[in-house]
């Protein structure tokens, strides 16, 4: 494929406790970052419920209007944990003991331990090709362009590595960040200005409050080096035309 080309990925965060705010969503972040490191551009973002029919038909919207969809949460051992369940009736195939992955776990746990909730952790898609797990053992999986990941942050990010080979991306996308002492609303007509003249280049704006006082963060994002850098230009240029303090640039 063109390395050129744009590729874009959906994240979709399956889980109760990350509804309720019992859990607090940090999969999405290390996902989107590591992504753009690929080229990839996460567009979309869903979180929903451990309810069967949500489940299947997200998985089913998403995969069809993205490259990638990458899940997280509701693969562990217990009753609710039913998203590898789910994806096997979304791409309508039988749900079975992966063979492979129930011999890794078998080796994984001391005789004994391997019970029938450990178990219940190897049953997927048919035909599931796994994501291997350096930190607890169980696997995720992935059928066609969807990943399925654990809820677990750390365990989540172990994974990632071992994907690095089955993702297909663009340029690397490149984030810099300018922090302003000064307000939205007095850099929002020279901000559009560049965004108009850079129409290639994603620009945010993001206010901040720091040592009592208030700022705002401009965040540039491109996989071109020399737009960002053009587009710094600009904004510095009207920053110093307007004798606002830069707080931190990076």
């Amino acid at each position: 494929m063109n390395k050129n080309s744009k590729f874009n990925a959906a994240i979709l965060i399956i889980g109760n406790e990350i509804l309720s705010g019992r859990t607090q969503d940090t999969n999405t972040s290390t996902i989107a970052k590591w992504l753009n490191s690929l080229g990839v551009k996460v567009e979309e973002v869903r979180v929903i419920p451990d309810v069967e029919k949500t489940i299947i038909s997200s998985v089913n919207l998403l995969r069809k209007n993205y490259n990638y969809v990458f899940t997280s949460g509701g693969i562990g051992p217990t009753h609710d944990d039913i998203t590898s369940e789910s994806i096997s009736k979304a791409f309508n195939l039988s749900y079975e003991k992966h063979e492979e992955g129930y011999k890794i776990l078998e080796a994984y746990y001391k005789p004994g331990e391997f019970n029938d909730g450990r178990q219940k952790m190897i049953w997927m898609p048919k035909g599931a090709k796994l994501i291997l797990n350096p930190t607890s053992g169980a696997p995720g999986f992935n059928v066609e362009n969807v990943f399925v990941l654990p809820g677990v942050p750390s365990i989540l990010k172990s994974m990632l590595g071992g994907l690095k080979n089955q993702i297909i991306g663009g340029k690397p996308i490149i984030s810099k960040t300018i922090s302003l002492r000064t307000f939205e609303s007095h850099i929002a007509d020279s901000l559009t200005n560049v965004q108009n003249k850079f129409q290639d280049v994603e620009i945010g704006s993001y206010p901040f409050f720091q040592a009592g006082k208030l700022g705002v963060s401009i965040v540039i994002r491109s996989d071109d080096p020399n737009e960002i850098d053009k587009c710094c230009y600009d904004i510095f240029d009207f920053v110093k035309s307007k004798n606002i303090e830069i707080v931190n640039r990076d």
